[in-house]
């Protein structure tokens, strides 16, 4: 099951309480106190983690809650501090606080860490209280409380390339073609109901990897079909390839299938019309009227768009398709590395461990 949204109630441990205690030993009179201090609370910590897609785990299980912190014990001994709760999601994920809509943390790529909910500080045992006016304290803090949030979890893939097109449009086909991905194919609309990430080996160890988000139809901006819901599993892919049928069946004008799915991308999100986009015109092994392809290279060559007929069952076209899509990924990477390297430094005055967010303590 693909779940790309999730709600959770987290809590992160009390702290224990400190001790009151005195020293009672042989020899030793007027021994003083000697309550230990309460360990501190465990802290709930998001953890993102490559080998996972989804966030289905937290489906069944919204509240979560870290281990108390042990009371304070005489002899000085400080009480155990309680375990973190480390929870695993998917790289993509973005966490926000439900109550305020608040973006905390953006899990933008594998092996990050983030701290949601604060463990309670142990109380100080009677040992930390005793004065020249009060030897002998018969009273210790007590633990506070640990954070408790209600949390928010949207995932977004990583993905390099993303697949767009009206149902039916030769998607899923196409990642079956050129990855080891299996979606199902079908020849009805809307076989395709969750995103599929495929990863294309170029040789050389150049890889990348390739998102098929179900089909949409016009108005998928206002809800209509599956809606637009899936289509934030594509505004952080590098570039777009977007399948147009060239086949009769659909009895559409590929040229205005094209511009339907532009302008619902457009409709969503300014930054996905903005992409770099090759057009796949699709099924050559169907198309009957060769003037169908033509129209649709003419509205192409007038937009600057890179076009590319393609037949994902024969073959034909693909490989020219799969070495315009790993150019404009390398060059896209080169990009993104460009501007990190001249991207100023950061310095922060705060804790590492007391992070609230990316953006502000």
């Amino acid at each position: 099951m693909f779940v790309d949204e999730a709600v959770i109630r987290v809590r992160a441990g009390k702290g224990g309480h400190g001790c009151v205690a005195f020293r009672r030993e042989k020899y030793v009179p007027r021994g003083g106190p000697a309550g230990g201090d309460g360990g501190h609370g465990g802290h709930v910590v998001l953890r993102s983690l490559s080998r996972l897609s989804t966030l289905t785990h937290f489906r069944f299980q919204p509240e979560q809650k870290a281990e108390n912190g042990r009371h304070g014990e005489g002899s000085n001994k400080t009480g155990r501090t309680g375990r973190n709760l480390v929870l695993d999601v998917p790289p993509g994920t973005l966490v926000y606080d439900e109550s305020t809509g608040e973006l905390l943390y953006d899990f933008d790529g594998p092996d990050l860490e983030f701290r949601a909910a604060q463990g309670g500080r142990g109380g100080r045992g009677n040992t930390h209280f005793k004065s020249s006016t009060n030897r002998a304290p018969r009273f210790a803090e007590e633990g506070t409380e640990g954070e408790a949030m209600t949390l928010r979890l949207s995932l977004k893939l990583l993905a390099d390339v993303g697949l767009v097109g009206f149902p039916n449009a030769g998607k899923s086909t196409l990642i079956a073609r050129i990855s080891a991905a299996r979606p199902r194919i079908a020849d009805y609309p809307f076989t395709t109901l969750q995103p599929n990430l495929g990863v294309v080996d170029l040789g050389d160890f150049d890889t990348f990897l390739v998102a098929d988000i179900p089909g949409l139809i016009e108005g998928a901006h206002q809800g209509h079909g599956l809606g637009d819901r899936f289509l934030r599993h594509i505004e952080r892919t590098k570039i777009l390839v977007h399948l147009v049928d060239l086949s009769d069946a659909t009895g559409r004008d590929p040229v205005r299938d094209y511009e339907i799915i532009a302008n619902e991308l457009a409709s969503f999100s300014p930054s996905l019309a903005e992409k770099p986009c090759i057009v796949a015109g699709t099924k050559l092994d169907a198309m009957q009227k060769p003037e169908r392809m033509e129209a649709l290279r003419r509205h192409c060559a007038s937009r600057q768009l890179a076009f590319q007929p393609i037949s994902s069952v024969t073959g034909r076209g693909v490989d020219s398709l799969l070495r315009e899509m790993g150019q404009l990924v390398r060059e896209a990477r080169e990009a993104e590395l460009e501007r990190s390297r001249n991207a100023p430094a950061l310095t922060s005055w705060m804790s590492p461990d007391m992070p609230r967010s990316k953006e502000a303590p």
